[in-house]
């Protein structure tokens, strides 16, 4: 009997791992566009900017943009942390991911 519901248990296992194949995984395309402008967006990024000026003031970068709407880049140059030229050299989405080398 424990053998029988054992052999049932990874039928349906099985069953559904290929129902989500054929209805979820074929033909999924990532959105390209969404993903690079939620990336650009994230608060959390900001925290590649501790080391630059403090991570008080990154901290403080992220919650006024996100009280007042704006990106992580118009506060940090609003609030005098930053120029420009330094924040787009420090922050750098692309060299955020994967392991560090």
């Amino acid at each position: 009997m424990m053998a029988y519901n054992l052999l049932q248990s990874i039928q349906l296992l099985g069953d559904a791992t290929d129902s989500f194949t054929e209805r979820m995984l074929l033909g999924i395309k990532a959105n390209e566009a969404r993903i690079d402008k939620l990336m650009k967006e994230s608060l959390m990024l900001v925290t590649a900017l501790a080391p630059t000026i403090g991570y008080d003031n990154a901290t403080t970068v992220a919650k006024t943009a996100h009280k007042n709407g704006t990106t992580r880049e118009e506060e940090a140059i609003k609030l005098g942390f930053v120029d420009e030229a330094t924040f787009d050299a420090v922050v750098r989405p692309e060299q955020m991911i994967g392991p560090k080398d």
